[in-house]
């Protein structure tokens, strides 16, 4: 699974794509949905759970917690954003 990184979900995790695959999940499972995705990630890299949001796309649609994901799903993580 590869993730797009935005903002500061890049700098928090160092680079502009994360790949995720069962071997570094180290047998913890197989990550099913959005929830679980975040969840994972945050365990990962704990400064992501500073963040005020962090909205994930699945396939170029905001998706919810629910949202079932495969490897072949286009994910990003989206920060929080503020303009002016």
């Amino acid at each position: 699974m590869t993730i797009l990184l935005f903002g500061i979900t890049k700098d928090i995790i160092g680079s502009d794509t994360l790949a995720i695959s069962d071997a570094t999940l180290n047998g913890t499972g197989k990550i099913q949905t959005v929830r679980e995705l975040k969840t994972h990630l945050i365990k990962m890299y704990p400064d992501l759970k500073s963040l005020s949001t962090l909205a994930v796309a699945v396939n170029n649609s905001y998706a919810k917690d629910d949202k079932i994901i495969n490897n072949f799903d286009e994910i990003a993580l989206i920060p929080p954003v503020s303009g002016g």
